[in-house]
């Protein structure tokens, strides 16, 4: 399953890296917009989870990934700029659908707050509109350890945190993707968590209010970081706002274990193919792929 691969020119300021998972008998597009500190390996279970069913479009922030090498990267991306950018690559890939992990979830409401007109449907999984006590502790050390460029502190963090229920050879690969990012990433994860610590998530709530398509909220039962009963003050917000929790999982989900995977994909194909009925018996959980966000 090889992507057609694209450098993207979003209106003279950034050039985007984008993959391009075509599928011939494939009615809709989906983009997925990746968490934190993640590239578009992070979502390399979740392809297999939704193709062929859909056209899936991956990218990296102009930041990170297969992106930075394109752009000068010497001042912060703002998450308002992030979601002009998914508004851009829903033009462009004439993307039906959004879906989105973690942090990227405030991204993904940015842009919908925004009322694309091709858009139809939107999953934002891992996210909340709450910074907890345990979401505020694990922002807070990651604002000293990204200050000071303590890389190994910043793995290891993520891995005891919001990482604590992936196998280990998913460990590996956050402590070793985590530890290993350029200057200007730290700098910019930085920026991003002293904006969220500063204004609460304020905006997320905001936006949410002008959100007019159904939108699903997954999230992990063992995720204390963005919980499940958390996520549903959405509702209060959203007008078509639908819930799933995923059982026996954290904040990673469809990477923490096969039933978790099978559970996860259930529910967005359910949420985004209603009637997709017996087409989930061709699908087989893939083998393990590194799973990357902040």
């Amino acid at each position: 399953m090889r992507p057609e691969i694209a450098v993207l020119d979003i209106q003279g300021q950034y050039r985007v890296y984008t993959e391009l998972y075509r599928a011939e008998a494939a009615e809709k597009t989906i983009i997925l917009v990746n968490g934190s500190l993640a590239t578009t390996a992070s979502f390399a279970q979740t392809v297999r989870s939704l193709h062929p069913e859909f056209n899936v479009v991956l990218y990296d922030q102009p930041y990170s990934g297969k992106s930075k090498a394109h752009n000068h990267n010497q001042r912060s991306v703002t998450k308002e700029e992030e979601g002009l950018i998914l508004l851009e690559l829903i033009d462009h890939f004439n993307a039906e659908q959004i879906m989105s992990f973690s942090w990227g979830g405030a991204c993904a409401m940015l842009a919908l707050a925004h009322r694309p007109k091709r858009i139809e449907k939107a999953v934002i999984s891992s996210f909340s509109p709450v910074l907890n006590a345990p979401m505020r502790d694990y922002l807070e050390r990651g604002a000293e350890y990204l200050g000071a460029f303590e890389r190994f502190k910043i793995g290891h963090l993520v891995n005891d945190t919001i990482g604590k229920h992936l196998p280990s050879l998913f460990k590996r690969f956050n402590y070793k993707h985590v530890s290993s990012l350029e200057h200007h990433e730290y700098m910019q994860m930085h920026f991003h968590i002293s904006e969220v610590l500063a204004n609460e998530l304020g905006d997320a709530l905001t936006g949410a209010g002008k959100v007019n398509v159904p939108v699903l909220f997954i999230n992990g039962e063992w995720d204390e970081y963005t919980t499940h009963q958390e996520a549903r003050i959405f509702a209060n917000h959203v007008e078509k706002a639908q819930f799933a929790c995923i059982q026996n999982t954290g904040h990673f989900l469809d990477m923490e274990h096969k039933v978790a995977c099978q559970d996860t994909r259930n529910a967005m194909i359910d949420f985004l193919q209603p009637h997709a009925g017996d087409r989930r018996l061709r699908y087989r959980p893939a083998q393990n792929h590194p799973a990357l966000a902040f």
